[in-house]
């Protein structure tokens, strides 16, 4: 006994590890590729979907027969053909019976299969199936011969390597799988438009990618929604086999009574699930992402209709409906990667034509097979019909060796020149036959099959028929889903649109009409609505503090606050304190020195360019979208001399040409705006030259239409210059007295 014991680490075989490990791993990588992952060309299919069409196949579940619980079904398929888990097995089963992931499903099932919100199936012991006609149409001709047979994994029964697919399932259906090193990501398509595009690569098997594009306009998802890729875009894909398609939500703006409204969704992007896309919006709303959307409600049943409310009446829904499509799966991006298993089982990325081009080949060598197999059935009857005939002619003799020989057959085969086969099927027909077996019925049945015999060998032997058959079956089967049927109706539609725009800072902020102050003392409000400016000289203010500025904006505004060591600072108007109170230190928004004093404070909108000088005379022209700073530390615009401090920020009209400037030694220059330089940050160019003394203000002008400036008072009056000729100069100039009645203050207003 111990000397027939074996060691086993005597069979232990010393290998390199990564030779080992490579020749292993790629075993498995192959088996992921060509058995699980990747779908066949030729009928769109992996194997496990395969499968499962065969054993419900196998049990009779066709569309006329009942329904037979899916327990049943996926016990057939992993005892017999699948040896993989039954989960697996079984989602597989119900992805191919939800009409929201199949175009055109292959089960039907009845019971709970999970919903386009996200929830799942039911257990398998709960929920039924049977074939569709599109599952029947694609194994059609499987009783034929149409494709090869092999052994099951255990040896017990057969299977077939795939299926004669009638029916373009491969660009129908879609598909998807990650494998090793490689995926494939097919998206749906319309049946009808394929069947139109291999009808025409019958007779045009030289045809490009563009005159099947001619028919074929782009993916047709069971959901629907709307692919706004630009037609090249989508014919870039299709010809490279790899790309993507943008698909968004079918939407519409529903007006209400008394001029608001509401949009209504009734169609969602492909993959996405309803109640996680209601949770995304949701989660804008309470996060205040979007602030112009209100609410959305699920009103949906049996169809989707999701309802969304703006904040007012005034927000645009265009606007609106980009910001969702920006912030939530309202747009997706459907990816196209047509990675498949050819005819010879190896991978390939092929483009649409190639693909389609493939299955229209397959479908002549289902032809051809099925053509065969019939001709081979024909030739077995055609044999026994001539025996039969002999044995008609001859009955009496043949019942006489019958009942005397006691072996019948060889003296039948002697004596007549029977085949063997003729001979046992004469042996085996009952004698109620005998009453059906007259001359003329065979010869009828021999002359018919003749006649089908002679056409399907011309059939076989002429390409020009095998197309034209072709052709005609095809059209059959594109009747069955054409545009005028229910399901072969096109759901998505292909119309281009631009990308979603930002979302502008307008469409962030609800807009309402506010009154802005900022105190001397640097303490800035907002009031609601556009109270009388003048009567912000009795607002309550701080104990020796008074008003500084005050004008009339939006809540969507931008304010630029110019500080008078030439930094700008923004600050959002939707931002500012309310205006009950006497505010906040503006200050404390922005990095401001408190030695600092504030120039300007004004609106960013309105105006495109600004007029900026320092006390030193100098000045320049600065574009406001070059003002505008991006965090609170402000943005340095202007870079005043030593000694010297920002003095004037002017907006400049659109049709001022002139530049009125006078220094605290009341001179007054007029120089042509063209003269002053566009910068956005500097010094910027002398305006008025200055013996003595520093620059009082400066503004902009229409030098036709003359210069006006305030009388004083409370009379609200001005006084006119409209030639001011005596005071235009160079830039530069010194100047001379302004004209008589200017105010004492130096100031233009």
């Amino acid at each position: 006994m111990v000397d027939d014991f074996k060691d086993p680490f005597d069979s232990i075989v010393d290998s390199p590890f990564d030779s080992a490990l490579s020749e292993r791993y790629l075993v498995y990588a192959l088996s992921t590729i060509t058995a699980r992952s990747l779908p066949d060309v030729r009928d769109g299919l992996k194997p496990v979907h395969r499968r499962l069409l065969w054993a419900m196949r196998l049990l009779r579940l066709d569309p006329s027969q009942g329904y037979k619980k899916c327990a049943r079904v996926v016990g057939d398929v992993i005892g017999k053909y699948h040896p993989h888990g039954d989960q697996s097995v079984y989602d597989a089963m119900v992805r191919l019976a939800q009409t929201f992931s199949l175009r055109y499903p292959l089960v039907d099932g009845q019971g709970n299969f999970g919903n386009i919100d996200g929830d799942n199936a039911a257990a398998y012991r709960y929920t039924e199936a049977r074939l569709t006609q599109v599952a029947i149409d694609l194994m059609d001709g499987l009783d034929e011969d149409a494709v090869a047979y092999r052994p099951t994994y255990n040896g017990e029964e057969q299977e077939p390597e795939l299926f004669p697919g009638a029916f373009p399932n491969l660009l129908a259906n879609g598909a998807a799988g990650i494998a090793v090193g490689m995926a494939t990501s097919i998206p749906p398509h319309n049946a009808a438009e394929l069947l139109d595009a291999a009808i025409m690569l019958i007779d045009r098997p030289e045809a490009d990618d563009a005159a099947v594009m001619g028919f074929v306009r782009g993916p047709d998802f069971p959901t629907g929604g709307l692919v706004v890729d630009p037609p090249a875009v989508i014919a870039e894909s299709y010809v490279t086999g790899r790309g993507g398609f943008r698909v968004r939500a079918q939407w519409k703006k529903v007006p209400e009574k008394g001029g608001g409204w509401h949009a209504v969704i009734w169609e969602i992007p492909y993959g996405v699930q309803k109640g996680k896309l209601i949770e995304q919006i949701a989660a804008l709303i309470n996060d205040k992402k979007l602030p112009i959307l209100a609410d959305v409600r699920d009103e949906s049943d049996a169809e989707v209709r999701i309802v969304l409310e703006p904040r007012s009446r005034t927000v645009d829904a265009g606007v609106l409906m980009d910001g969702l499509f920006r912030l939530t799966d309202l747009e997706t991006r459907v990816s196209l990667n047509l990675n498949v298993l050819d005819k010879d089982r190896t991978p390939r990325v092929m483009s649409l034509r190639q693909a389609l081009a493939a299955w229209v080949d397959h479908q002549f060598v289902v032809l051809r097979r099925r053509t065969e197999h019939r001709l081979a059935k024909i030739a077995d009857r055609v044999e026994l019909l001539d025996g039969y005939l002999v044995a008609y002619l001859n009955l009496d003799r043949v019942i006489e060796i019958i009942r005397t020989e006691d072996e019948p057959k060889a003296v039948m085969i002697a004596e007549f020149a029977l085949t063997d086969r003729q001979a046992e099927a004469i042996l085996n027909m009952r004698l109620r036959s005998l009453r059906r077996l007259e001359e003329f019925e065979i010869r009828t049945e021999r002359g018919k099959l003749d006649k089908e015999q002679a056409d399907l060998t011309t059939l076989l032997g002429s390409d020009a028929r095998q197309r034209t058959r072709m052709k005609r079956d095809l059209t059959k089967i594109r009747d069955r889903y054409g545009a005028d049927t229910p399901l072969g109706k096109r759901r998505t539609t292909i119309e281009e649109a631009a990308p979603a725009r930002e979302i502008p800072l307008e469409a962030m902020i609800e807009r309402e009409p506010i009154t802005v102050l900022l105190s001397q003392r640097g303490w800035i409000r907002a009031m609601r609505g556009h109270v009388e400016l003048a009567s912000a000289e009795t607002l309550k203010f701080k104990e020796g503090d008074g008003p500084a500025f005050a004008f009339h904006a939006q809540t969507t505004d931008k304010l630029l606050l110019a500080a008078a060591n030439g930094r700008f600072y923004t600050l959002g108007a939707d931002r500012l304190p309310g205006g009950r109170g006497f505010g906040e230190p503006v200050r404390a928004m922005i990095d401001l020195d408190g030695n600092v004093g504030i120039v300007a404070l004004l609106k960013a909108r309105g105006t495109d360019k600004l007029l900026l000088a320092a006390t030193d005379g100098r000045g320049f022209v600065v574009p406001v979208a070059e003002t505008i700073a991006e965090t609170r530390k402000g943005k340095t615009v202007m870079t005043p001399r030593i000694g010297s401090s920002l003095l004037v920020v002017r907006p400049i009209a659109a049709k001022d040409d002139y530049v009125a400037a006078i220094g605290d030694n009341r001179k007054m220059l007029v120089f042509p705006l063209a003269e002053l330089p566009e910068m956005t940050r500097g010094q910027g160019a002398q305006l008025q030259r200055f013996r003595e003394g520093s620059l009082s203000d400066a503004t902009t002008f229409v030098f036709a239409e003359g210069l006006s400036w305030p009388m004083g008072g409370d009379t609200g009056r001005t006084r006119s210059e409209p030639d001011l000729s005596m005071w235009r100069a160079a830039r530069g100039a010194a100047g001379r007295t302004p004209p008589t009645g200017f105010p004492r203050d130096n100031r233009f207003g």
